[in-house]
């Protein structure tokens, strides 16, 4: 592997194929980028050779290449037929430590005494791989992920300065994680460009509330913010879409729990919550409202 470099490894494939955008190839360029990735995700911890990586869309190996030389393993899911031999050929398995799946990285199933995952990701799979992963990490719990996405979409990730959140998908991943807004990655720094900026973002383990039902907790959340400019007293008076997916929950239990909710004092909640609209509720609002709706008893 001394002999490789971005460079060579992306002109190598691109050799080979027409960079299908529809699967979100990109290739990354830029060893600046693929080098902050991985001084990221060797933080607080570097990586070992008792690390195991796991890299969704490897594509030419610009990423996998930095993290084999760290002496770590890695398990790579590509769909491309074409950019898995490519990764075959170049790095002839790296001396057993590259595992390349030639799989759906959604559908597969992950190796489970994975640490890491580190990945430049398509964009069209950002937010059902980011759920993939939360559901990976609550069974088998990873030491850091580190990310490359479309900038706009990382900055929905983050909660606010003010402990407030501008939707779901940032309250759902603060559960689990401290989300980390890293360097801006410009379009250049890929080929082909892609329209967009890009964003490394890194997801550093911190376990909240662990007590809360989740489920629940996302039920809520979704409900509230599908319809985020009512406030919060109009959103609750309606019953969420799928809220059968809960055990036990239907809209009868549903509309007497926020009554019961409604008439109660709810000391530590935000003043007047009822009358504020989802984005200015802070998380442990959130925390304290789903198990408020949890703890109703069951008919």
């Amino acid at each position: 592997m001394d002999d490789l470099d971005l460079k060579l490894l992306v002109d190598l494939l691109k050799d080979r194929i027409t960079p299908d955008k529809d699967l979100g190839q990109h290739f990354l360029l830029d060893e600046s980028v693929v080098d902050r990735s991985i001084e990221i995700a060797n933080s607080p911890e570097p990586m070992t050779s008792d690390s195991r990586v796991i890299e969704i869309g490897p594509g030419a190996g610009s990423l996998t290449l930095s993290l084999l030389r760290t002496g770590a393993s890695v398990t790579a899911f590509e769909v491309d037929e074409e950019a898995v031999s490519h990764l075959v050929r170049v790095f002839n398995g790296a001396d057993g430590r590259l595992n390349l799946i030639n799989q759906d990285a959604l559908l597969a199933d992950w190796p489970k005494d994975a640490s890491h995952i580190v990945a430049n990701i398509p964009y069209q799979i950002s937010s059902p791989l980011l759920e993939r992963i939360q559901n990976h990490h609550s069974q088998h719990l990873l030491s850091s992920v580190v990310l490359l996405l479309q900038d706009e979409f990382a900055e929905r990730m983050t909660i606010n300065r003010n402990d407030t959140a501008s939707g779901p998908l940032s309250l759902s991943l603060w559960l689990d994680f401290d989300v980390e807004l890293d360097i801006k990655v410009p379009p250049h720094c890929f080929s082909p460009a892609p329209r967009v900026s890009s964003r490394i973002v890194r997801l550093q383990p911190k376990a909240r509330y662990l007590e809360t039902d989740r489920r629940m907790f996302r039920t809520l959340t979704s409900h509230c913010f599908a319809n985020k400019r009512r406030k919060m007293r109009t959103l609750l008076s309606q019953s969420p879409r799928r809220l059968s997916r809960n055990k036990g929950w239907h809209k009868g239990r549903w509309r007497d729990s926020i009554k019961a909710i409604i008439e109660s004092s709810h000391d530590g909640m935000t003043e007047d919550w009822q009358n504020l609209r989802p984005e200015n509720l802070t998380t442990s609002d959130w925390v304290h409202l789903t198990k408020s709706i949890s703890s109703f008893p069951v008919d």
